[in-house]
C-alpha cells in the first residue's frame, strides 16, 4: 500500500461507512410505514444507495483493492432485496458491507500510522 492509496482509502471508508449507517437505519424505519409513504422511503434510500455505490467504485478504482468489489456485491444483493419489496431484511448485507469497509479502514489508519500521519 502507498500512502496515497491509504489517504484514499481512509477517506472513502469513513464517507462509505456512514452512508451505510444511514441507509440501514432508514431500511429500519420503513417498517413503519406503508403505501405511497413506503414507496417514497424506497426512493430516497435507492438514490442514497446508489451514490454509495459510485464511491464504492470510485474507491475500488483509486486504491485497486479488490476487497471494494466484495463490498460492491453486498451492496448490490441488498439493492435485488429492496426492488424485491423486503428493504428491512437487506440490512444483513449492508451489515456486512459495513464490517468489510470498517477493515479497509482500520488497515489504511494503521499503514498511515506507522507513517506518522496520522
Amino acid at each position: 500500500m502507498e500512502t496515497q492509496e491509504a489517504l484514499m482509502a481512509f477517506s472513502q471508508s469513513e464517507k462509505i461507512k456512514s452512508g451505510l449507517i444511514w441507509v440501514s437505519q432508514a431500511l429500519e424505519l420503513l417498517r413503519g410505514l406503508s403505501g405511497p409513504e413506503r414507496q417514497g422511503g424506497e426512493k430516497v434510500i435507492k438514490a442514497i444507495i446508489g451514490m454509495i455505490v459510485q464511491d464504492v467504485r470510485l474507491a475500488g478504482n483509486l486504491t485497486g483493492d479488490s476487497l471494494w468489489k466484495d463490498i460492491e456485491r453486498q451492496i448490490d444483493q441488498a439493492i435485488v432485496m429492496i426492488n424485491s419489496g423486503v428493504g428491512p431484511d437487506s440490512v444483513t448485507h449492508l451489515t456486512q458491507a459495513l464490517s468489510q469497509v470498517t477493515t479497509i479502514g482500520h488497515r489504511s489508519m494503521a499503514f498511515l500510522k506507522e507513517k506518522g500521519l496520522l
